[in-house]
């Protein structure tokens, strides 16, 4: 700004200058309307908006904006193609045109819609016109396209403003809908896969030496997916109206402990060494109330799905989040914590269709339940594993790895005789030099200085180098916005804690990337630990209207925070880049 400032002064009193003499002619410049020209249509599922400038007009790249205004106020992100440099500036002459997918409009509204286009232009003669600002009207989307594209734009959002905005505009029907479909799609993903080894222990152990009834392992399918979804309602409405960080309760070290403990001893009791369940007393009880339909150990299922909700947390990152901060800001927790609820069923379907195969299509009992006892006992020692690798060093947790790798292929082997058919012998066989190999991998990985133990060797054959990020702590608000208006570019923060799994993902897998590391020269980069949780560190989250870790905010270069463009949890190398290329174009000013 104090540049354009100076070329303006410097023209001004050019002319004056010259005007003092007499030696100037009068010089006509274009007005607005003959120096802008723009034109928005619709053209393959976009909405195209095209500038055309005059001679000699040029119009900086990041005084461009594109928003609807109705029926609802709404920033677009829009990629801009590449500027040309004018004076230090970021500038576009002669035509900009700019395609914005009918899909981003989509996610916000299917009713008619104004879209507006502003930015700030001058002419190479020496004068700045005032902020231009055009709007076009559009109809809205017909049929359930909209819908669709609603739910798969909103579904792979990273952005906990992009939910949050969408719950504060939509009915509530639409809202159910679109969180339990949010729910399904999640399902889909590797966040629900540690839940079906869980679910199928406890059918199994509940079962014990006899086939499952369909009735009785929907019902305990059915108990455990309400638990987990009870969890996260309750979690989203306290955290929305309090202003707590649960997810960093959640994440402490004594917690997580505890709860590796409690898979423990699952994995104890199914390998045979003990019986866990209620006092018979107890069990008497509920049988009488339920009919035996399916109550033994209703209570233990229901911890064991309030757990599950704790493992697959970090996945569903944005959805919470989004709901959390829907929550905050309206403060009306029956709507945000019914859509949870909503989301999490969705994600428990495939545990129900377990639920249900598990009495419908399981074997009859035989010597085999035994060694498929173990099997999830071994899931269930792996399980708590992935508890403790958000607060032990990788060393420890790939040792811990492969003593379990070795172990389980001892066991699988000493077993083998319980398994008839040849076929299934030669299947265990691999299954044994696959683990012992899997087991020796994590070994050499932990003496060689591996980051990661899903890529125990990528460090002895890449030249990936190891993550040369480290969060820093001691931060405020007052103290991290200095640093950023300080910064000649623009700036990103990532807010991160040594207990959470997602962001040493984003340490080893995205940030590492060549590509990344080349994008991010464009960038300041600032990490911030927050493992300590202190008040500053609090009154950061709430100051930038995220909750826990890992959220990446962006700053442009006038140290202006972009909310609408912040993401939530893990991100991979490729839509990191993507999601660079959609932010506002800010150079030195």
């Amino acid at each position: 700004m104090i540049k354009r400032l100076l070329l303006l002064i410097l023209a001004i009193n050019g002319l004056v200058f010259a005007a003092g003499f007499g030696q100037v002619q009068q010089q006509e410049f274009l007005k607005p309307e003959d120096a802008f020209k723009v034109t928005a249509t619709e053209a393959n599922n976009s909405i195209i908006t095209t500038i055309t400038l005059g001679k000699g007009i040029y119009i900086y790249a990041d005084s461009i904006k594109f928003q609807i205004i109705k029926p609802s106020a709404a920033l677009l992100k829009a990629a801009l193609p590449a500027s040309i440099d004018f004076h230090d500036e970021a500038v576009y002459e002669k035509e900009l045109k700019v395609s914005i997918p009918k899909k981003d409009i989509e996610a916000i509204t299917n009713d008619p819609f104004e879209i507006q286009v502003s930015f700030e232009g001058c002419s190479k003669s020496g004068v700045c016109y005032q902020l231009v600002s055009k709007s076009f009207s559009f109809d809205g989307i017909d049929g359930g396209g909209g819908f669709l594209s609603k739910f798969s734009y909103l579904s792979s959002s990273t952005s906990m403003a992009d939910i949050s905005k969408a719950i504060q505009s939509e009915s509530f029907s639409f809202i159910i809908l679109l969180f339990f479909v949010v729910g399904l799609l999640l399902a889909l993903t590797p966040c629900i896969f540690p839940m079906i080894p869980i679910l199928s222990a406890i059918i199994i152990s509940q079962a014990g030496n006899e086939k499952p009834s369909t009735m009785r392992a929907f019902l305990t399918s059915l108990v455990y997916v309400l638990a987990m979804s009870l969890t996260y309602a309750i979690v989203g409405v306290v955290a929305g109206l309090l202003g707590f960080d649960m997810q960093a309760a959640m994440q402490n070290p004594f917690v997580l402990i505890l709860f590796a403990g409690v898979f423990v001893a699952l994995a104890m009791s199914l390998f045979g060494y003990y019986e866990i369940g209620l006092p018979m007393k107890w069990q008497t009880k509920l049988s009488a109330i339920s009919d035996n339909a399916g109550s033994k150990g209703i209570v233990g299922t229901a911890i064991m799905g309030i757990l599950s909700a704790l493992i697959v947390g970090p996945c569903v990152a944005p959805a919470l989040g989004g709901a959390i901060l829907f929550i905050s800001q309206s403060g009306d927790a029956l709507l945000g914590g019914t859509a949870l609820f909503v989301m999490s069923m969705g994600m428990g379907v495939p545990l129900l269709l377990v639920g249900i195969g598990a009495g419908k299509w399981m074997p009859k009992p035989g010597s085999w339940m035994s060694l498929v006892s173990k099997f999830f006992g071994v899931t269930m020692l792996a399980l708590a594993i992935m508890m403790v690798s958000r607060i032990f060093p990788v060393f420890v947790v790939m040792i811990l790895s492969a003593i379990l790798a070795f172990g389980s292929a001892w066991g699988l082997y000493k077993n083998r005789k319980v398994l008839i058919n040849p076929i299934a012998k030669s299947i265990s066989t691999i299954i044994v030099l696959l683990l012992f190999a899997l087991g020796s991998v994590w070994v050499v990985g932990a003496f060689t200085g591996a980051a990661s133990t899903l890529s125990p060797l990528s460090h002895l054959y890449s030249e990936q180098t190891p993550s040369t990020y480290h969060g820093r702590k001691g931060y405020s608000v007052e103290k991290l916005m200095q640093e950023i208006k300080t910064s000649n570019k623009p700036v990103i923060v990532d807010f991160t804690k040594e207990s959470c799994a997602a962001c040493k993902e984003l340490d080893v897998i995205t940030f590492v990337d060549p590509r990344v590391k080349e994008a991010f020269k464009e960038y300041s980069f600032i990490q911030i630990d927050l493992t300590d949780n202190t008040a500053d560190d609090v009154a950061m989250l709430k100051h930038f209207g995220v909750f826990g870790t890992p959220n990446i905010l962006f700053f442009n270069t006038k140290g202006e925070y972009l909310q609408d463009y912040t993401i939530t949890g893990f991100v991979s190398p490729e839509k990191l880049i993507k999601h660079l290329e959609t932010l506002p174009k800010q150079t030195n000013e």
